[in-house]
C-alpha cells in the first residue's frame, strides 16, 4: 500500500499541526497537499518533490545534469512545458526524463507513443526543466527558421513518396518525412496566404486542401497508411491527448515561418475513415492592419471612422467566414484605444492579444457563455465592448440594451 504524502513530510521535519492546517484547508478548498503545503510556505518543493519521489519510487534529481540537446528538442516545447517534463537521454534503449509532475498519468504513454520507447522517469524542481527547456528551444530558434525557410522549397508530392512502410507505427510517429511532411504543408499554406488546412481521411486515401479566399483546393494525396502518423504528429504540435481518438479535441499552436508569427487554431474529430483534421491559420500581421489598409474606399473610410469614434452605439460587422469580420473589428479598436478609454472584449476564442485592451475568453462548460460575459462587462464600467458574436437572442438583446445605455458595441453577425 502506498505510504501518505504527509506522513512522509512529517517523518522527513513537517511539523504534525502544520500538516494538519494544509489538511484542513484541502478540505476546504480542494486541490493537493503537496501544492497547499508550497503555498504555505510550509514545505519547499524540493521537499515536496522528495516525499513524492518516495512515494512512488522515483528519484528526485535537484541538477539534471548533461542533456541530449537532440533528444529534448523532440518533444514539442508546448507540450513540455504544459506537462513539466524534459528528456534527458536514452540508455540501454529506455528515454529518461524528468517532471515535476508525476502524477499526470498521460506523460509516460504520450512520451512513448513520440520516442517510440521505453520511459524511465525522474522528478526535478519545476523552475529548473522550465529554465532548461527555455535555454535548448532559444538556442534552436535561428535553426529552425532556417529549416523551415528551406522547407518552404520543397515539394509536396516528392515528400509524400518518400514514405517508406513504416514497420511501427510509433516509430513512423518520429519519422523525419512525416515531420517535413506537416511542417510542409504548413509552410505552403503560409506562403499562399491560406485561412484553413484540411486534412480529410476517406476509406483508401488522405486528402490534404487548403482554404484559399473563400475555395477549398484539393493539394495533395497521402497514402492512407500514414494517417495515423500525421494525427499524432498534429496532436503532439498542438498539445492534445495522442491516445484519444473516439472524441473531437481541440488545441492551438503557434509557429514562425519567415519571420512572420502565425497561431493556428487545431480541430480534430473522428469519422467512419479515421480522424478529420482542421487548422485555421491566423496572420497575426494581418489581423492587427490599420484601418486604412483593410480596404475601405476613401469615402467609406470617413464614414466608418466617424462612426467608431461616437460615444455610444452598436457596430455590426457581416460576413462569411474568411471574410476578414476579426481584422476588421480588430483594426478598429486598435484605432480608439487610448488610455481615457476601458475597453473590454469578449471573444471565442481570443484571437489575437491586444495591448491595453482588456479580453475575456468565452467557455461554454462552466456557463461563460456571451451572454453571461456580456451581463458582468457591464458592471466593469466599460465604454466600449466588442462582443465576437451575436449568436442568440439573448446576446443581442444584451448587446442593444448596452448601446442604448451609453456604451459603444461592436459585433459580428455570420452570414
Amino acid at each position: 500500500m502506498r505510504r501518505l504524502l504527509g506522513e512522509i513530510l512529517v517523518e522527513s521535519g513537517l511539523s504534525p499541526e502544520r500538516l494538519k492546517k494544509a489538511l484542513d484547508l484541502q478540505k476546504k478548498r480542494g486541490g493537493r497537499i503537496g501544492t497547499l503545503l508550497i503555498r504555505l510556505n510550509f514545505a519547499t518543493e524540493a521537499e515536496v518533490l522528495t516525499a513524492l519521489g518516495a512515494q512512488l519510487g522515483l528519484s528526485f534529481r535537484p541538477e539534471l545534469g548533461e542533456i541530449d540537446r537532440e533528444l529534448a528538442l523532440k518533444l514539442p516545447i508546448t507540450y513540455a512545458k504544459k506537462s513539466v517534463v524534459i528528456p534527458l537521454k536514452k540508455e540501454n534503449g529506455t528515454v529518461i526524463a524528468a517532471t515535476s509532475e508525476p502524477l499526470l498519468l498521460t506523460t509516460v504513454d504520450d512520451l512513448a507513443v513520440l520516442f517510440g520507447a521505453g520511459i524511465e522517469l525522474c522528478i526535478a524542481p519545476s523552475e529548473l526543466i522550465l529554465d532548461n527547456l527555455n535555454r535548448l528551444h532559444s538556442e534552436d530558434l535561428n535553426k529552425a527558421e532556417d529549416t523551415a525557410q528551406e522547407m518552404e522549397e520543397e515539394d509536396l508530392s516528392f515528400l509524400a513518396a518518400e514514405l517508406e512502410e513504416p514497420t511501427d507505427l510509433l516509430e513512423a510517429t518520429d519519422d523525419a518525412p512525416i515531420i517535413r511532411l506537416v511542417n510542409s504543408l504548413l509552410s505552403q499554406a503560409i506562403r499562399e496566404r491560406s485561412s484553413d488546412i484540411h486534412i480529410e481521411p476517406f476509406e483508401k486515401e488522405v486528402v490534404a486542401r487548403f482554404r484559399i479566399d473563400g475555395i477549398l483546393y484539393n493539394i495533395l494525396t497521402i497514402q492512407k497508411r500514414f494517417q495515423a502518423s500525421i494525427a499524432s504528429r498534429v496532436k503532439i504540435m498542438s498539445g492534445l491527448n495522442i491516445a484519444e481518438k473516439r472524441l473531437p479535441q481541440d488545441g492551438g499552436m503557434r509557429i514562425k515561418i519567415g519571420g512572420k508569427d502565425v497561431d493556428i487554431r487545431v480541430s480534430i474529430v473522428p469519422t467512419a475513415f479515421g480522424e478529420r483534421i482542421v487548422l485555421r491559420l491566423l496572420y497575426r500581421e494581418s489581423a492587427l492592419l490599420p484601418l486604412e489598409q483593410i480596404g475601405f474606399s476613401g469615402e467609406n473610410l470617413t464614414h466608418f471612422n466617424e462612426l467608431i469614434t461616437r460615444p455610444h452605439g452598436i457596430i455590426l460587422v457581416t460576413g462569411p467566414t474568411g471574410s476578414g469580420k476579426t481584422t476588421t473589428l480588430y483594426a478598429s479598436l486598435s484605432k480608439i484605444n487610448s488610455p481615457d478609454k476601458n475597453i473590454i472584449t469578449i471573444e471565442d476564442p481570443i484571437e489575437y492579444q491586444l495591448k491595453g485592451i482588456g479580453q475575456i475568453q468565452v467557455n461554454a462548460k462552466i456557463q461563460l457563455t456571451f451572454a453571461a460575459g456580456l451581463r458582468s462587462v457591464l458592471r466593469q464600467d466599460p465604454d466600449v465592448i466588442l462582443v465576437g458574436e451575436i449568436r442568440d437572442a439573448e446576446t443581442a438583446e444584451i448587446a442593444i440594451q448596452a448601446a442604448l445605455t451609453g456604451h459603444l458595441v461592436f459585433s459580428t453577425l455570420h452570414t
